[in-house]
């Protein structure tokens, strides 16, 4: 997922908190956490979903949820990049892996170091 207009935002602290934040949403969904990691600018995130869900359904649940969530904890921290109440462009990247080694994926995922 990427922020508004590509603004490197993301810090290690926000990265903490979209991580418990994108954890909860995916248990909640009944799903797995594997993978996430993230540059300021945008996460990755690997993780296991029903196929009883739509994958847009929940990535529109996730962005809403973790947006408002992330702009009131962090809202100092935003307020000189965002003038009005965004956190997420409104795309998104939803990859399949099937037959994908998991280990590969994964390290690339964890390499992704950002903030």
């Amino acid at each position: 997922m990427v922020t508004k207009y590509r603004r490197n935002v993301i810090n290690a602290a926000i990265l903490e908190r979209l991580t418990g934040l994108i954890s909860e949403r995916i248990m909640a969904w009944e799903g797995e956490l594997i993978e996430i990691n993230g540059e300021p600018d945008h996460v990755h995130i690997l993780f296991e979903l029903p196929p009883k869900f739509a994958v847009s359904d929940f990535v529109n649940a996730l962005k809403t949820g973790t947006s408002r969530r992330i702009r009131k904890e962090f809202s100092t921290h935003l307020r000189p990049f965002y003038g009005k109440p965004v956190f997420w462009s409104r795309s998104y990247c939803v990859v399949t892996c099937e037959g994908a080694p998991l280990s590969v994926i994964k390290q690339y995922i964890d390499n992704q170091r950002g903030a």
